[in-house]
């Protein structure tokens, strides 16, 4: 054997090849990995948004087949029970309210507030506020002039 060092750069420039290759993966993976959380995420707000107009179209109609049933005289009691369907979002900082206004949906993150008007035309008032925590179904409920929202069933 011949004891003289030889001067090899190739196995350098392999090194440098192969560390540039692994930074250019961890580069690639993360940006797959933002990407992939980005769609995730506005895939769940439309899914929040989705399921929380369809719920409230679905309590506001219930409201107004209530109003129809108190036109028909005083004594009239009518009752209704509306799935609340779910959504991802935290469902117990969701309060709903009934008012002479409208049906509104209020909750700590204020992009998911909502409010639809109804039309008013039932011959009594308006009232109810509940939280959604844990609700599946919500009624609504015509009694003694009131048309009111409940996480209960009417007493009748």
């Amino acid at each position: 054997m011949n004891g003289k060092l030889k001067n090899d750069v190739e196995a350098a420039s392999t090194e440098l090849g192969y560390v540039f290759t692994f930074l250019l993966g961890v580069l690639l993976l993360s940006m797959f990995a933002v990407w992939t959380f980005d769609i995730e995420t506005s895939t769940r707000q439309r899914w929040n948004e989705t399921a929380i107009d369809a719920n409230m179209a679905d309590i506001a109609a219930a409201v107004e087949r209530a109003d129809s049933a108190s036109r028909q005289g005083d004594d009239v009691k009518y009752a209704e029970s509306v799935e609340w369907r779910l959504t991802e979002a935290d469902e117990s900082l969701f309060t709903l309210t009934l008012t002479e206004e409208g049906l509104s949906l209020d909750h700590n993150e204020d992009e998911l507030d909502t409010t639809l008007s109804i039309s008013g035309t039932g011959s009594g008032d308006y009232e109810g506020t509940i939280s959604l925590s844990g609700t599946t179904q919500i009624w609504v409920i015509h009694e003694n002039g009131i048309t009111r929202i409940s996480i209960s069933g009417p007493d009748f």
